[in-house]
């Protein structure tokens, strides 16, 4: 298990150096979206944290200030800026929670901090998950990297609530169970594996165990290879 002492120096030796490092980006996405649309530069969500806590957590705006809807984005959602799909395809819009992680509401690895409202509906599932805190990336959020593109058009909300988010919950319920430093250090690796790589991570669901995800037609290419061996 990671004790908290630990995981809050891990936090501050990564998020630290991080942030310095990307001041530049931060600054020239700051001016593109301010530039580009009007409106704040940052977009704060009401999020449930450790010990059911609420949390303000910080984006880029990526939306129209003052657009309503849905709560979850589609991927090509009508509500973004012309930056909008940039941030939402690239995770760029997640950088400003490095500043969540050095004020203690979130770890760079955990369980993604979710909305009071589905946190409410699935209650007693969150109960384990709340016990650590949440994180920029973790097991679901590699598992559901593309979720936006995955949801129905037609109801997000209610494919969200009974199809993927049960799914989360599990996986998040299964690192908060076996989590430990060996294991966050893994999901660092293999978020910056993805991000750099532009690949998909497969997650067992069982073990936690990561691995890059063999896309379908390659599949489906090897397999045909094998057929005519």
């Amino acid at each position: 298990m990671v004790g908290h002492a630990l995981k809050r120096a891990l936090d501050r030796a990564v998020a630290v150096p991080l942030l310095v490092l990307l001041t530049p980006l931060i600054v020239v996405l700051a001016v593109a979206i301010k530039v580009e649309s009007r409106g704040p530069v940052f977009h704060r969500c009401r999020r449930v944290g450790r010990g059911g806590r609420e949390l303000s957590m910080i984006k880029f705006r990526k939306m129209h200030d003052g657009a309503g809807g849905p709560a979850l984005a589609a991927a090509q959602d009508e509500r973004f800026t012309r930056l909008g799909p940039f941030l939402a395809r690239t995770k760029l819009d997640e950088l400003p929670q490095l500043w969540n992680v050095l004020k203690g509401h979130m770890s760079l690895v955990g369980p993604r901090p979710e909305d009071p409202g589905f946190v409410e509906a699935y209650r007693a599932e969150y109960d384990a998950i709340l016990t650590v805190p949440p994180g920029i990336t973790g097991l679901s959020q590699l598992a559901f990297a593309r979720e936006s593109e995955i949801l129905d058009p037609d109801d997000r909300v209610g494919h969200y609530m009974n199809g993927i988010l049960p799914q989360k919950i599990g996986i998040d319920r299964m690192y908060a169970s076996r989590r430990s430093l060996g294991m966050d250090l893994k999901i660092l690796w293999w978020t910056a594996a993805a991000v750099v790589l532009r690949r998909e991570v497969a997650v067992h669901r069982e073990t936690g165990c990561l691995s890059l995800r063999i896309p379908r037609n390659a599949f489906q290419h090897v397999t045909l290879e094998r057929q005519r061996a």
